[in-house]
């Protein structure tokens, strides 16, 4: 009779701890879900708005990039150093990364199919991180979604935020600043296609459209790209602050992945 008791308590333990599970996998599900009609762009602002930064966070410009001091959000850090990440003899370009202990095995899914898309149509080869490698990429869920543009030696961090930042578009979006790319509105030739609106920005954030000597590969402006934010990004008033040119009705900033002229540009930058 004891031995019945012990079994049927088992049994609903059991069942507990499954319902449990099945509950918090089935929230995670729900809460992607709710926001996956939101664009990449979307998605940053949303996870990095109203964050309380903290001395050890870096300084953000772009919404999403990180930078080591306040000189640098008026500069391109990347063109003005070498900031690829080198080709092998085999023709791949192999990045070390490194995914924190703290993300669920669910989380680090998500990341990792982010990693592994970039093979599908590129010579980046993001592998698993050895004790001899120099330079690579520490995937941490820190204050927000934030990257640095381009390579920049020793442990680099790159912030997928556990609340907010874990898409797929959101990953690949962040990983493009790791190999050096910069945010579509902010390209040299961008004054050809976009119109800003620094009336509608919030005060303090115009820096965060200031044109950077990017260089685009020869490929045209991409409203379509993972890197374009949307028409109200940075907004005061819920107006817009960029307008495309000559059409104000084109459609911009929805991209919910890499473009096809992002994967051209990166595999002409590292001459896939």
């Amino acid at each position: 009779m004891a031995c019945t008791s012990v079994l049927r308590l088992s049994t609903l333990a059991l069942l507990l701890l499954s319902a449990c599970c099945w509950a918090d996998s089935e929230a995670d599900n729900i809460a992607e879900e709710d926001l996956g009609d939101l664009s990449v762009s979307e998605l940053l602002e949303r996870a990095n708005s109203n964050l309380i930064h903290s001395e050890e966070d870096p300084i953000l410009t772009g919404g999403d990039i990180a930078v080591n001091s306040e000189a640098e959000k008026n500069a391109d850090p990347c063109t003005s150093r070498g900031c690829m990440w080198g080709k092998w003899t085999d023709g791949k370009v192999y990045i070390p990364y490194y995914i924190a202990s703290h993300f669920s095995s669910r989380e680090k899914a998500i990341i990792t199919r982010g990693l592994e898309s970039f093979s599908s149509f590129s010579c980046i080869r993001f592998r698993p991180s050895r004790s001899d490698d120099r330079d690579w990429l520490s995937i941490e869920s820190r204050n927000g979604c934030y990257s640095y543009v381009g390579r920049s030696g020793g442990k680099q961090v790159v912030s997928l935020a556990r609340s907010g930042c874990l898409y797929h578009g959101t990953v690949q979006h962040e990983l493009l600043h790791a190999l050096g790319f910069n945010h579509e509105q902010t390209r040299s030739d961008r004054d050809n296609n976009i119109k800003v609106l620094l009336q509608n920005v919030v005060s303090g954030m115009e820096h965060n459209f200031r044109k950077i000597a990017t260089l685009n590969q020869g490929t045209p402006y991409d409203y379509n790209s993972v890197m374009q934010y949307h028409r109200y990004a940075f907004s005061r008033n819920n107006q817009p602050t960029m307008v495309p040119i000559p059409n104000s009705n084109v459609s911009f900033g929805n991209a919910k992945e890499m473009s096809r002229n992002d994967i051209a540009r990166l595999n002409t930058l590292y001459k896939c």
